[in-house]
């Protein structure tokens, strides 16, 4: 096993596993405690479709992914704010629509592109040394942000309204929340898929949900789950040779199927407690 790391290919999957694996498990409690794990399949999509826009017209793969991202999340927050339209629909017709216009991007192309399905179907054992410098850059910038404004984003997700009431901007830092998760979507896109990167900002964190009783507990064990997850994936879709973005998902569901049978939320006394009498 040591044996496979002397590869540099190897060790860049490695670090980017790790990298992907505490950023998608940080901002998946955010998503989890908000109840916006529906958003990142429709950014997911959207950022794909920008991938597919750029190796049409010849441009940079992830400066489309991003523009994509932000600009479906924030015209969705603008939608969802001005009461136009509830949330679950308008990332609804977002989902279809830019998945449609990824499928028209790529029909448009000639021939078969490998590096593009990669985008959609997951390829951590190909990330190159510049995708690794960019998922470390907005990887970063991500951490910074919610460290900074931890308890202020904390306080929305469990309560918008109650934070706006008490002085916070809380149509700001929604807004932030909503980048970040697309921040996040671009970053781990290349490595897990658009078609399955949402569920690793998801199920690190209702895995860990299940076994915590604290807000601390539960982002230090997402991150655990997200960061064994990850690498143990990539291990995993080396030695088997299958897709990557499978293997990581597919272990991560597992650990969150256990986290269920064995959640001390859900588990019963053996015997039943007597009231005393006083």
């Amino acid at each position: 096993m040591l044996e496979i790391m002397a590869y540099g290919f190897m060790q860049r999957a490695l670090l980017a596993s790790v990298l992907i694996g505490i950023l998608c498990s940080v901002i998946g409690v955010f998503v989890v405690l908000k109840g916006l794990s529906f958003i990142g399949a429709g950014t997911a999509h959207a950022a794909f479709a920008g991938v597919a826009l750029a190796f049409l017209l010849g441009l940079n793969p992830m400066g489309m992914a991003v523009l994509f991202g932000l600009m479906t999340v924030w015209i969705t927050g603008l939608l969802v704010e001005k009461g136009r339209m509830k949330l679950d629909v308008s990332i609804g017709i977002f989902y279809t629509s830019t998945m449609a216009m990824a499928i028209l991007f790529i029909g448009f192309m000639k021939g078969y592109n490998a590096e593009l399905y990669g985008y959609l179907f997951g390829s951590i054992l190909s990330v190159t040394p510049s995708d690794l410098t960019v998922i470390a850059g907005l990887g970063l910038a991500v951490l910074v942000a919610l460290f900074l404004f931890y308890k202020e984003l904390l306080f929305i997700a469990f309560d918008q309204e109650m934070a706006e009431a008490s002085g916070i901007p809380a149509r700001s830092l929604f807004f932030l929340l909503i980048s970040l998760i697309a921040l996040t979507i671009v970053v781990s896109l290349k490595a897990v898929g658009a078609v399955l990167v949402y569920a690793m900002i998801l199920i690190p964190a209702a895995t860990a949900y299940q076994l915590t009783r604290s807000m601390k507990g539960m982002m230090i064990v997402s991150i655990l789950f997200g960061v064994f997850s990850s690498v143990a994936g990539m291990f995993l879709s080396f030695i088997m040779d299958i897709p990557s973005g499978a293997a990581i998902v597919l272990l991560a569901t597992a650990l969150f199927f256990l986290s269920v049978l064995f959640s001390p939320k859900r588990r019963k006394p053996l015997w039943p407690v007597k009231a005393h009498k006083s």
